[in-house]
């Protein structure tokens, strides 16, 4: 028994013990008991030899597997502990490589190190086999093992609202019985260190704050008699009362504003190259925060959003309610040699919260293993061991390097501006002078682009006129953002971060997309939506408000749309609050972002090819009305009756593509169609187009689909949120034209004209089964508003389950729609503010 808590060890059973035991292995005692080391488990170890593997039967489900080491000299001078490598491995997954546990403690400055592992579900065998395996020449050792069952899906369904929020992908993240997790850091923030014991009875240890930047920051109230209310959301089990009745607050409690000038940061040191889970846990108990809206504020994670405004009793629902919140984040090898994961909260200012503030209450980071199944990370340095200190030093000589590099480029440019304005004056006096029209007027051009270093910009001396497109100026683009201020980006695309803005006084809202100086787009984006989009008016288009090209800035201005992208209603929405898509909606959403795509293909005064169709790039209008967004990868397609397509370099989203497209270069409407295509699956499905660690058979959307609908079993894998209400020959139809628009060869695909017809013929079929109308007497859509074919109606589309015949499109019946006009003056966010990295 462990005498300090109170917890029963058991001695190794013969069972669990491989036949070789003896000969691979020896059990020792510690020849030196340290400071704070208890007697159990600490002070025996099995020294191994060689590979030696415990088989531990166990119940189905997740498991704590925790390992202790005790690094110091066993039996008779034996230094095994002290100058060991070692790995271990459970059930395929690699805990430990080449593991070193002095160097792991010493670095963490305690006398012996626990290591917390969560194994997924053993399966069908039940058995959770464990394999210690020295390196060359080398022993390996464990002093105690501890396994632990966790409720189910513990830490895989996600948080509050069941999802794991991917940060800086579209995509939410999911954690499967082919996923083992490290517990890397577990923080009780503004409290005491919690042990075991005091867990809620799994034996988790919580420790008191680290990591905070600044030790100064913030401040952690006491709050006495807290009485916590767990719920069916948060049950009692997730965190210790302890947990939620201690946090840390920005404070200022006299001047709050002074809180919009720092964040609450925390630096957690971790392995470069993982994904990790970050569970925040929050409970509001201070009797002044009771309402919804009085305290409201960003997560950032690694730099990026993670949540734009949390409103901890708006989620919870009241005070002493806890909710906790998962996020899983990809932490990447640009932090250096001693990589670490930031953590940033700020108070959030679009309304005016009671307290500009923001409130903590507890971390959990858990490493995810990678693809091989590897969870092991680099022994750490115990000479250059990660702390908040050593952090801020490596950001204080990044600051004091760019001031060097800003004084050096300063000088630098000084010479060139005086060479380059003693070549003007020596050129403009040999020059005779020239009389100037004082009444002509300069044409509103995009003036020369300069340079600017990083960034994939040429120069172009392309005019737009000001009817076509309004010019902001420098001025008016920082006074619509606040000068760029931070708190107002809404997300963070390929071109660069997209900011809420407001013009014209105040009274528009707009979103401003600036170009960033380390992107990998430029001028050619940055000329291919403007040119695209300022010739462009179509109700199903997104709108370009204007541009700005001074001071060597690119910016875009467009009319902000208030329910944001598609994809976030499919896969982001808070399910405790916001209700899913009807399949109706989902119909009329589908139905205008095909609109838009015609009037693209037909209604232009050349066919224009997206190129990048995909949920993100459509938006939703405050009535819900879709338009197509995202024009920096158009092109301008057949120009002439002889020309069959465009040859040009593949680009686009991975999982859109057009695979004819993609192998050939081939570039026609028909690789738009592909794209709309798969869009309707993830309409139907709410499913992304790739999924990893599933059957093999469900990991592609396009294939699953088509299969299920091949063998007629479609119904069984649509969005459950629409299941009860979707008609079947609605569903058949819908499914008939999406399933024609991911052919393989474009020559098979139908085009936007039939597509469009083929959608508002599903939404009558919906809409006639709910109204118990009968399908003989339903009207077929007027094939004067959607375009025509050369074959007749029934041809093309039977009232109930007839196939698609091939047609031809005509583009005089659709040339109309040309002169469509924006109806309304619906202004909202930008297209892919939620994909940065797609393209």
């Amino acid at each position: 028994m462990d005498v300090s808590t109170g917890r029963n060890w058991k001695a190794e059973e013969r069972k669990i013990l491989p036949s070789n035991a003896a000969d691979a292995s020896f059990p020792s005692q510690a020849s030196f008991q340290g400071s704070g080391v208890s007697q159990v488990p600490y002070m025996t170890a099995r020294i191994f030899r060689h590979d030696f593997t415990y088989s531990f039967p166990v119940s189905p489900g997740w498991k704590f597997l925790r390992l202790y080491f005790y690094p110091t000299r066993y039996g008779s001078g034996l230094d095994a502990a002290v100058n060991s490598y070692f790995s271990v491995t459970v059930n395929g997954f690699t805990l430990l490589k080449n593991f070193s546990a002095a160097l792991t403690a010493k670095a963490s400055n305690d006398a012996f190190i626990i290591k917390e592992f969560i194994v997924p579900d053993s399966g069908v065998h039940k058995m959770l086999n464990l394999t210690f395996t020295p390196s060359l020449n080398m022993l390996a050792f464990v002093n105690g093992i501890e396994i632990v069952s966790l409720p189910d899906r513990f830490y895989s369904k996600g948080g509050f609202d069941d999802k794991i929020t991917y940060v800086g992908n579209t995509n939410d993240f999911e954690i499967n019985n082919w996923t083992a997790i490290e517990t890397v850091h577990r923080l009780n923030i503004g409290g005491q260190m919690i042990d075991g014991v005091n867990d809620t009875g799994m034996f988790r240890r919580w420790l008191a704050e680290e990591y905070l930047l600044n030790v100064n920051s913030g401040i952690a109230p006491k709050i006495p008699d807290v009485k916590i209310m767990y719920t069916e959301k948060t049950p009692v089990y997730v965190a210790p009362e302890d947990v939620y009745t201690t946090y840390r607050i920005m404070g200022n409690v006299n001047n709050p504003r002074l809180n919009l000038n720092f964040n609450l940061t925390w630096l957690f040191p971790v392995d470069a190259g993982f994904n990790y889970l970050v569970r925040l846990h929050f409970c509001e108990t201070l009797p002044e925060v009771n309402l919804k809206g009085q305290r409201v504020f960003t997560i950032f994670l690694g730099k990026q959003i993670a949540m734009l405004d949390m409103d901890v009793i708006h989620l919870s629902g009241g005070s002493g309610i806890p909710v906790y919140l998962d996020f899983c984040v990809l932490v990447g090898f640009e932090n250096g040699p001693r990589p670490y994961l930031r953590l940033d909260l700020h108070p959030y200012t679009d309304i005016v919260p009671t307290f500009y503030d923001a409130i903590l209450n507890g971390v959990e980071i858990l490493k995810l293993n990678v693809s091989s199944g590897n969870l092991a990370g680099p022994n750490p340095n115990p000479t250059s061991a990660l702390t908040p200190n050593s952090v801020k030093q490596d950001i204080q000589k990044d600051k004091r390097n760019s001031h060097v590099l800003v004084i050096t480029l300063g000088t630098v440019g000084f010479a060139i501006v005086l060479a380059m304005f003693i070549v003007v004056v020596i050129v403009m006096k040999g020059k005779k002078k020239v009389s100037v029209d004082t009444k002509s007027k300069p044409t509103d051009s995009w003036t020369t682009l300069p340079l600017v270093a990083g960034s994939s910009r040429t120069r172009s001396t392309t005019s737009l006129p000001s009817d076509l497109c309004r010019r902001f100026s420098i001025l008016e683009i920082k006074s619509a953002t606040n000068n760029f201020e931070k708190k107002l980006i809404v997300g963070v695309g390929g071109f660069g971060p997209v900011y809420k803005g407001r013009i014209d006084g105040g009274a528009t809202l707009v979103a401003v997309k600036r170009l960033d100086i380390s992107s990998n787009q430029g001028v050619t984006e940055f000329e291919a939506e403007l040119k695209m989009l300022s010739m462009l008016r179509h109700v199903h288009l997104v709108s370009l408000v204007g541009y700005c090209d001074d001071d060597n800035e690119m910016v875009l201005v467009y009319e902000y749309m208030p329910h944001g992208t598609l994809r976030d209603h499919l896969y982001k929405r808070n399910k405790a609050f916001d209700p899913p898509l009807s399949w109706k909606r989902r119909l009329e959403i589908c139905i205008g972002a095909a609109r838009g795509l015609q009037y693209l293909h037909t209604g232009a005064k050349d066919m224009i090819i997206h190129r990048d169709i995909k949920t993100t790039n459509i938006l939703l209008d405050e009535n819900y009305v879709a338009k197509v967004s995202d024009f920096g990868l158009s092109k301008v397609g057949l120009t002439s009756s002889s020309q069959t397509h465009v040859s040009t370099a593949v680009k686009g989203s991975f999982g859109y593509l057009d695979p004819e497209y993609y192998r050939r270069q081939v570039l026609t409407e028909k690789s738009d169609v592909y794209s709309f295509g798969v869009v309707l699956f993830e309409v139907l499905c709410c499913r992304p187009v790739k999924l990893e660690n599933v059957p093999r058979e469900e990991a592609d959307l396009i294939r699953w689909v088509k299969s299920n609908y091949k063998k007629g079993t479609v119904d069984q894998i649509v969005d459950a949120d629409v299941t009860a209400e979707i008609t079947p020959l609605s569903l058949e139809k819908f499914c008939e034209i999406s399933v024609r628009c991911v052919q393989d060869r474009g020559i098979e695909r139908p085009s936007m004209n039939d597509v469009v017809w083929a959608l508002e013929f599903a939404l009558q079929l919906h809409e006639a089964a709910k109204n118990k109308n009968g399908v003989d007497s339903l009207p077929l859509p007027r094939r004067d508003e959607v375009g025509s074919t050369t074959d007749g109606e029934n041809d093309l589309f039977s009232r109930t389950t007839g196939r698609m015949s091939k047609s031809v499109t005509s583009d005089d019946d659709s040339a109309r729609l040309a002169g469509d006009e924006r109806s309304g003056s619906s202004w909202g966010v930008f297209s892919e503010i939620k994909d940065p990295k797609a393209r």
